[in-house]
């Protein structure tokens, strides 16, 4: 079977770190034909890095390639590019978050199904093989009583400084404001009217940060009934969801001071605690670790086991599950449908934020006014 011909649109740090390095290894599965940044500087040192023919600074110009798949890798609101990909026909991989509005999320979705293509969200903490082992763990507790997941964000630039980045830093300033003023009217069309507080924490705190948490909840769980609780600030994240009678307690804390980054999952049943602690998602086939604890009912005696399931690498395993979904025409595991839902989940975490208020959920819901 001949490699799928794809473009790549958005070359900065989680393209230079993961995704273009894998797409070199998977060469017989992926053929890279095109890439398109918005810093030209970028371009041609990628391109010539990994002999791309095909080189843009307008990802409308990208779309014109020969491809079969597009890889939305830039920051911003994805939706627009996406939807073009669509349109032409593309099937698309598409970072996190699928878009920046719930509507946008189920105008992919119903786009997706209307031309008969796969779209799939990079969601990578779902293809980590520590996760997924898990998964299986989880759904054999008899009593899951609570979940509690804390992520302690730390500084990015420790953990790529040994990566030889080009930085796009060639960008004049006109082209900068613009940038700017399209993500604005982005999120004044996901948001409305908020405060700057509130629509810093949904732009990075729910977006950038949660929404992996979020997912990865999802995987394991189900979808959740509602958010009971959420305080959003720049310096934390305080969230309560409810699983049809399972609490789940999320905080996420910046700490810039601490180079550190630490994300763990728990799950708490009577007999048995399993924990998830993911190490920093720029460090290539880091593993994540999976640590199980038991004990002898009636005595002291317990014991804690620390497994390390695989050192395969989740962004690449992702991009494995891209490519034989669409060879496969079936959905991919995350697909725009469980981007749109954790849109959903954004949106009534921010509402519950500014309402003070608990949101009941319902993950079909359409429109962005679930923000309320």
């Amino acid at each position: 079977m001949k490699p799928l011909r794809v473009g790549v649109i958005g070359c900065g740090l989680i393209a230079q770190v993961m995704h273009l390095p894998h797409l070199a290894e998977l060469s017989e599965r992926f053929e890279l034909i095109a890439v398109c940044d918005t810093s030209k500087k970028v371009v041609e040192a990628c391109a010539e890095k990994y002999a791309v023919p095909g080189r843009h600074t307008n990802w409308r110009d990208l779309l014109d390639e020969p491809l079969q798949a597009v890889l939305i890798l830039a920051s911003g609101d994805h939706a627009p590019m996406a939807l073009a990909a669509i349109e032409r026909g593309f099937h698309v991989f598409v970072e996190k978050p699928m878009a920046y509005s719930v509507e946008s999320a189920f105008e992919i979705v119903e786009q997706a199904e209307q031309h008969q293509v796969r779209v799939m969200v990079g969601m990578m903490k779902r293809y980590d093989p520590a996760y997924e082992r898990a998964c299986v763990l989880v759904s054999e507790l008899a009593d899951l009583r609570m979940v509690r997941v804390t992520t302690l964000e730390s500084p990015f630039e420790p953990y790529v400084a040994h990566y030889q980045l080009v930085k796009g830093d060639d960008l004049n300033v006109a082209r900068r404001q613009e940038l700017a003023a399209d993500e604005q009217a982005s999120l004044d069309r996901a948001t409305g009217p908020v405060s700057a507080n509130d629509r810093w924490a949904y732009r990075y705190a729910l977006l950038e940060n949660l929404v992996h948490e979020f997912d990865a909840l999802r995987g394991v769980l189900g979808e959740p009934s509602a958010v009971r609780f959420a305080d959003l600030t720049q310096r934390h994240a305080f969230v309560s969801l409810d699983f049809d009678g399972i609490p789940c307690q999320l905080a996420w804390i910046d700490l810039p001071g601490m180079a550190a980054y630490r994300g763990e999952f728990a799950f708490y049943s009577p007999d048995r605690r399993i924990h998830l602690t993911f190490p920093s998602p720029f460090l290539r086939n880091m593993p994540t670790m999976l640590t199980t604890e038991t004990d002898v009912r009636g005595s002291v005696e317990s014991s804690r086991v620390k497994t390390i399931v695989s050192y395969d690498e989740a962004f690449k395993r992702e991009l494995l599950e891209f490519g034989e979904s669409i060879c496969a025409a079936r959905a991919p595991r995350t697909s725009a449908i469980d981007g749109m839902r954790d849109l959903i989940l954004c949106a009534a975490t921010l509402r519950s934020h500014r309402t003070a208020i608990p949101v009941e959920l319902d993950m079909r819901a359409r429109g962005s006014a679930v923000i309320g």
